[in-house]
């Protein structure tokens, strides 16, 4: 009973005879308004991790550890379903399970508002279905992955997810081509963001001039107080967060900012993502962006260098970030649900070096504190 008087409160009530009916599709303004003021103001978002045992099956204390972690450090919401959780889960029949538990376990780990964020992937009706299976779960929004839409025009595209906004608010997701991301104009995300269901657009295409043409393009469609930008920009974090765009419309110049991070790189290390993220927007108001802020952010892209595996393109870029989470005693391993995906050759070494080199980045103190309760 609890479970449907949460649900109901996320899902907007039909209108019409009984017999037939469905719940009526999600809507960005529908959603409870505080979780909208925390989208809205920008907040850390972890991209969640899959927590697997050594027979590459699904630990469900490791995960609600995971969730209880990102919780208790301070993280504004949860995008579960994603890269970072692997895409694969939907070939083994975890989809459903993982959205589920950890919709449930940050429910009972708190009573602040969490901005919910479901991935959503694959062609097109696998994507509606995956929207109306994360809508009936309580989750505020779909981050939609375009990876499946390869090779397909920018009509087909554009009607792709107007098909999925039809059921739940959308967060846009600019994936990077290395991990198999499509490249999309300007053009591209100016009609997409006159999707008016679009609530968030995600930027991670790790590449300055791609970052701009998503920018250019919100502006462009006149959408820039409706849908907020966050940087998934693992290569990029401090800098996307402290600079002011500014772009020119009839004649004007529009500033638009960046206000909060959904990214791989902050499974890990959370705390300090979320102090990271406090002093960056206290500084962006103030229009004075420090010396020690700027050298952060070659700091945090020497660690992602390390923890995505760069050197290796990528190869170890979901492992370094569950070596981070083994080494705090969250993840028993590093396993992945394809044994291929391991560790690249020298990453662990990298990770060691970082590490060593950028203690201040690191919250092992609070996991070590935390951690057994955690599992408990």
């Amino acid at each position: 009973m609890a479970r449907k008087q949460a649900q109901a409160a996320y899902l907007p009530q039909c209108e019409g005879p009984a017999e037939g009916r469905r719940v009526v599709a999600l809507r960005w303004n529908d959603l409870p308004a505080d979780v909208l003021a925390v989208l809205r103001k920008g907040t850390v978002i972890p991209a969640h991790p899959l927590a697997l045992n050594a027979s590459r099956q699904f630990d469900e204390r490791r995960q609600r550890a995971l969730t209880r972690y990102y919780v208790e450090a301070g993280s504004g919401g949860l995008a579960v379903g994603v890269h970072t959780t692997q895409f694969a889960i939907r070939d083994v029949g975890l989809y459903e399970p993982v959205l589920s538990l950890a919709m449930q376990t940050a429910r009972e780990a708190t009573k602040r508002p969490l901005v919910m964020i479901a991935g959503l992937a694959g062609k097109t009706a696998q994507a509606v279905k995956e929207a109306q299976t994360a809508r009936g779960l309580g989750y505020h929004a779909g981050l939609l992955s375009l990876a499946a839409m390869k090779g397909a025009s920018e009509d087909e595209i554009i009607e792709h997810a107007k098909q999925v906004a039809a059921e739940i608010p959308l967060v846009g997701f600019y994936l990077q081509p290395a991990v198999g991301g499509i490249v999309l104009p300007a053009s591209f995300w100016k009609r997409f963001a006159g999707i008016e269901n679009v609530v968030a657009i995600k930027m991670a295409p790790f590449n300055r001039y791609r970052t701009l043409d998503v920018i250019r393009g919100v502006v462009e469609a006149g959408a820039e107080d409706r849908i907020t930008l966050y940087t998934g920009n693992d290569d990029h974090i401090v800098l996307d967060l402290v600079t002011p765009f500014v772009v020119v419309r009839d004649g004007k110049p529009v500033t638009v900012r960046i206000k909060g991070g959904l990214l791989g790189h902050w499974s890990c290390w959370v705390q300090r993502a979320v102090e990271l993220l406090d002093r960056a927007q206290k500084e962006a108001a103030q229009s004075s962006v420090s010396a020690e802020m700027l050298a952060l952010d070659s700091q945090v892209t020497d660690c992602n260098a390390a923890i995505f595996d760069v050197a290796n393109d990528f190869h170890g870029v979901i492992c370094g970030c569950h070596e981070i989470l083994r080494r705090q005693g969250l993840l028993e391993g590093t396993w992945c649900l394809d044994p291929k995906e391991t560790l690249g050759p020298g990453q662990k070494e990298e990770i060691d070096r970082v590490y060593a080199a950028y203690p201040h980045l690191n919250d092992d103190a609070f996991v070590r504190a935390n951690v057994e309760r955690w599992l408990a």
